[in-house]
């Protein structure tokens, strides 16, 4: 009966990040290519996602801090931030991103600043949400799946 209950909870909380909109279909996506030869797929892409856009952030605050901003750079470096928010379904990070680049676009030192915090924290928000959601579906184990009857 845990088991069920965990499934349960599992369910809900992954429903509330698309309910919040911190995810989107692209996430579905990537659910659809996990199988029960790599029943983690999900999880390692969302791993090396924040392995990679923490580099990425990184690389942006540096660019950031360093006079006079290099917009074209900062650009591009959210160009790949926002592609790699994009393909693991990270919706709130993404749209962010979005913003920043629009700042980027108009030459806007200021509203470029205050759009990366919140890129920062939207990114740090849904990190914690996964690694939340991935240690419940850790918890929960492996759903059972339904085979076909062997006939001999």
């Amino acid at each position: 009966m845990e088991r069920n209950q965990l499934r349960r909870q599992v369910a809900v909380v992954r429903q509330s990040l698309f309910d919040q909109g911190y995810l989107d279909e692209q996430f579905v996506q990537l659910e659809e290519l996990q199988d029960n030869d790599n029943p983690n797929f999900v999880e390692e892409v969302v791993t090396l996602f924040f392995r990679d856009s923490s580099r990425l952030i990184a690389n942006i605050e540096q660019a950031l801090e360093r006079g006079p901003l290099d917009f074209n750079k900062l650009d591009n470096y959210m160009h790949q931030f926002k592609g790699s928010s994009s393909s693991i379904g990270a919706k709130k990070v993404k749209d962010e991103s979005s913003q920043f680049r629009e700042y980027c676009r108009a030459g806007n030192a200021d509203g470029c600043m205050k759009s990366f915090q919140q890129v920062k924290k939207e990114h740090a928000t849904l990190r914690k949400k996964l690694e939340s959601y991935f240690q419940l579906v850790r918890q929960a184990g492996p759903a059972e799946t339904a085979s076909r009857p062997v006939r001999n």
